[in-house]
């Protein structure tokens, strides 16, 4: 938490800069009484340090910008990429910041800018938070929207910026999130998507994030016709994506982890879907070597990678990582690169924070010295070797940008060609979602996707799970 704070400290002192058209660090509207409704309060999830989250009463947000929707959410989630938060690995991170980046909900309020919503329409927001008229916005884009996020760090340690995003710190912005019974979206009339009579909350939350997660690593990955795919991550965006690859026409698909639970989830509900269990490999044999077996000696055509750069399997990178001489293991994109076929294609949508870290300190900085500092190390020991010789196109799949997307993904749902529900085991109430992030950081009690209820929510759907208190 002391560090988290040091980057927000190091942030103000060298000022954001000035290409945001909307209000930066915005995250409760507690922490400034400009920015909270008076007469009003609601339930939210709060940051409250590392491995620490709290359901906590905060007033309710009000309207700051002519472009301002504020939503009565009737639904969120919690993602993968939340895990991050709760360790604190993701900078910028204050106490008392409010969480949430996947959520739906029902217009409340709207400045006198919005254009195309009413007051009572029931929307999707994207994650990220686009300004919808930028080069990146112009070309759905979205999540590199060069006019939500004025963070200096982020520019100088990555060369460019992505959009700003709801409930992910001040490292993307600093906007408050959908994990609350209200929230202010920015920019509404470009980020929120409306739902038809025909497709329920429990289906439209999921476009938010994790269907145009999936379906982006998918396709950008470049899974085609024919293709043997293999996935690392049976979590949410691992398993859409392997019912994505499936729908691209891929012949087949292997999912790897090292949860049995996980992989058995996978078994019942996707049958036609192989499975690798890493933890049950005998001596001497590796990820690599198991794929080239199960696919003709060559390995997979495509990779892709939906787990994280967070979590080391072996002891040399847990301990690099440990003592801040590295901040992303390369295991897992290093088993993509060796484990496909010459010419193959590798994805990485799982999240790689990749900031530089300190050779000297004995702690796992994920802060940099200097912004101009790039002499340390922030992934080691990567195979680049078999990566040229061999011809391997490693992707980047970036943030999925939602607004390319999720329009046509919503017709897939009304199609019936994809089934979101398929991937949700829960339904909790945002009284209970401090006890899911325990839950789903342990991979505990079969938590794969949930569905987060508010008091304003409807009665479930059809095929959703039932009501389960924590």
């Amino acid at each position: 938490m002391a560090l988290s704070q040091a980057a927000f400290k190091a942030e103000q002192l060298l000022g954001h800069d000035t290409n945001s058209i909307t209000a930066q660090d915005v995250t409760n509207p507690a922490n400034d009484a400009a920015w909270a409704a008076s007469d009003s309060s609601m339930k939210a999830l709060a940051w409250m340090g590392k491995n620490k989250v709290q359901v906590v009463e905060v007033p309710q947000p009000k309207l700051l910008e002519d472009r301002d929707v504020i939503l009565k959410v009737t639904g969120s989630t919690v993602c993968g990429s939340d895990r991050h938060l709760l360790h604190g690995t993701v900078v910028e991170l204050q106490k008392g910041d409010i969480l949430g980046h996947e959520f739906c909900g029902v217009v409340d309020e709207m400045g006198k800018g919005v254009k195309g919503l009413k007051k009572g329409d029931r929307v999707v927001a994207s994650f990220q938070i686009a300004c919808g008229d930028c080069y990146y916005c112009k070309n759905k884009l979205s999540s590199q929207c060069e006019r939500t996020n004025s963070n200096t760090i982020e520019n100088a340690m990555y060369g460019g910026r992505t959009a700003g995003m709801f409930g992910y710190s001040h490292f993307t912005g600093g906007f408050a999130g959908g994990q609350a019974e209200y929230v202010r979206v920015p920019c509404g009339d470009t980020n929120l998507l409306r739902l038809p009579d025909d497709v329920p909350d429990e289906k439209g939350l999921y476009l938010s994030d994790v269907l145009a997660t999936s379906w982006n690593a998918v396709v950008d990955t470049g899974v085609n016709e024919g293709d043997v795919v293999a996935i690392w991550g049976a979590g949410p965006i691992g398993v859409m994506a392997l019912d994505f690859a499936f729908l691209q026409g891929a012949k087949r698909v292997i999912i790897i982890d090292g949860v049995s639970w996980r992989l058995d989830f996978v078994k019942e509900r996707y049958p036609r879907a192989e499975t690798l269990d890493f933890t049950k490999l005998g001596k001497g044999e590796s990820v690599t070597r198991k794929l080239k077996e199960m696919v003709d000696g060559r390995g997979p055509d495509v990779a892709i990678e939906c787990a994280a750069g967070e979590y080391a399997k072996g002891w040399a990178h847990y301990f690099e990582m440990l003592l801040g001489v590295e901040t992303d293991t390369s295991e897992l994109v290093n088993e993509m690169i060796t484990s496909v076929r010459n010419f193959g294609r590798c994805g990485i949508t799982g999240v790689y924070v990749g900031y530089v870290s300190s050779p000297a300190s004995p702690f796992r900085l994920r802060i940099p010295l200097s912004i101009t500092d790039t002499s340390t190390s922030q992934t080691n020991h990567f195979n680049i070797g078999s990566l040229m010789e061999r011809g391997i196109r490693l992707i980047g799949n970036g943030q999925a940008p939602v607004h390319l997307y999720w329009e046509k993904l919503l017709a897939m749902i009304q199609e019936g060609k994809i089934e979101p529900l398929k991937m949700v085991t829960h339904r909790v109430d945002l009284a209970d979602i401090d006890k899911v992030y325990a839950l789903f950081d342990a991979q505990d009690d079969g938590m794969q996707k949930v569905f987060v209820q508010t008091r304003f929510s409807a009665p479930p759907c059809e095929g959703s799970p039932s009501l389960q208190r924590l």
